[in-house]
């Protein structure tokens, strides 16, 4: 492990680091973590002589930044960071954990299927650059893709952070799951109603047909119940006659 849970709630927006402005400090102090652990040998740079971390976290915040986002947005991205703090203790390398969340939607458009395995290529091509280690890369790289399912293997810790700090958002309170339902819908905006529905309604069923939503001790126990409580209420409004 490296850092115990912190105490904080994810959902407070008057918890500390949540702003947008933070961001790229928290970049920069992610990246030089990374530099100087223990995956920090391999290929690229010597840490120091890497490049300026800035540049990279303009470019990251730029794509998180883009018009076609609705709830794919720096917001989403700051709550998985502060959700990663709080797990932060059951990883093995929370350094790459967060460096794989300012990744994982790096490349977002709603009308494309291979966002994952093309943010994937972009980390696997820009931390080497910014003087990350081949294994940390390659670790980041690999969680990224992982969010194509969300299914960790049992005793990936790293891979559980992850995936509880990016469905998080399905525990929240009325107000911010509602927002988050609508920001999805806003994304895919150019699909039908009732194409949508169906679809949703799909991801839905699956989400609450698997065993467990969440595998890190914290996640079960203060997000599990919450999460499938508004998927099921969700899923109860689509199936109404008559629902969009």
């Amino acid at each position: 492990m490296t850092d115990s849970p912190r105490p904080h709630d994810p959902y407070d927006p008057h918890g500390t680091g949540n702003s947008r402005a933070a961001l790229p400090d928290r970049w920069r102090e992610t990246l030089l973590a990374a530099r100087s652990g223990a995956y920090g040998s391999g290929p690229g740079p010597a840490p120091d002589s890497a490049p300026d971390p800035l540049p990279y976290a303009e470019n990251l915040l730029a794509r998180w930044d883009e018009p076609q986002r609705r709830y794919h947005t720096t917001a989403h991205l700051t709550a998985v960071l502060d959700r990663i703090d709080t797990l932060a203790g059951y990883a093995d390398d929370v350094h790459a954990v967060r460096l794989a969340a300012w990744f994982h939607d790096a490349v977002y458009r709603p009308d494309r299927t291979e966002n994952e395995e093309r943010s994937a290529a972009l980390a696997e091509r820009a931390l080497p650059e910014a003087g990350v280690g081949a294994a940390v890369t390659a670790e980041v790289a690999r969680l990224v893709r992982l969010t194509v399912t969300h299914d960790p293997a049992e005793g990936d810790r790293n891979g559980e952070v992850l995936c509880d700090a990016d469905l998080a958002v399905l525990a929240g309170g009325p107000q911010e799951y509602a927002d988050y339902a609508a920001q999805v819908r806003e994304e895919y905006g150019f699909v039908p109603d009732e194409a949508f529905r169906a679809g949703r309604v799909a991801v839905l069923r699956q989400l609450l047909a698997l065993p467990r939503l969440f595998r890190t001790p914290h996640g079960a126990a203060a997000w599990e119940a919450r999460a499938r409580h508004n998927l099921a209420t969700e899923l109860e409004l689509l199936d109404r006659p008559g629902s969009e």
